[in-house]
């Protein structure tokens, strides 16, 4: 059975072919084969983390979380969006941030503990749909903790750990309860909640 070979290298070879003006969303999906939705993830989790991106990349989120829900084999965005060009050099600078975390996280985090496909692409848009939702929220900060959270989960999945992705997931979900807590506290606080007494 042949290695699997590592996300940074998938990354690395993409600079390689990136052509030198303008890429699309398209370009991109018809490059990455099997680990498209990971990628897609990790990419857009990544610009999630700017604080003036964070609305966009949650939107551009929830498109591949819907569809890994879905079961789809692939992402794919409306025409109009996946037309939509962009500078290359944005791309490669992005994936260059990218990589050397990468590589270091590498070291450890590696096949093992398989999970069934289907199920675990499902879970994994399921909860990712949600953390992208947590995006939206017009905190400072707030999108921060989301979107490495979408990162992890992605990098996990993409590198078929199934104990990180587990650990990842569960980490997500109690993360996702804390709040809903908080949106129940301050909905009640505001009135907006019957009181149960």
């Amino acid at each position: 059975m042949l290695a699997r070979t590592p996300t940074s290298a998938v990354l690395d070879g993409l600079l390689g072919e990136a052509p030198a003006g303008y890429v699309t969303l398209d370009w991109l999906m018809g490059r990455l084969g099997d680990r498209s939705f990971g990628i897609v993830l990790l990419l857009l989790a990544t610009v999630g983390l700017l604080p003036g991106a964070s609305a966009a990349a949650a939107v551009l989120l929830m498109v591949p979380a819907a569809q890994m829900v879905l079961a789809r084999p692939t992402p794919a965005f409306p025409r109009r969006v996946g037309a939509r060009r962009f500078e290359a050099r944005r791309l490669a600078g992005l994936v260059r941030r990218v990589v050397p975390v990468l590589r270091w996280l590498e070291r450890f985090i590696r096949p093992r503990w398989t999970t069934p496909f289907e199920a675990t692409k499902r879970a994994v848009g399921g909860v990712v749909l949600f953390l992208a939702a947590g995006l939206l929220a017009p905190l400072p900060l707030s999108n921060i903790a989301p979107a490495l959270a979408i990162m992890l989960i992605a990098f996990a999945y993409l590198e078929e750990d199934g104990i990180l992705l587990c650990a990842a997931l569960a980490a997500a979900l109690v993360m996702l309860a804390a709040a809903a807590a908080f949106v129940w506290e301050a909905m009640g606080a505001a009135g907006w909640v019957p009181s149960l007494l």
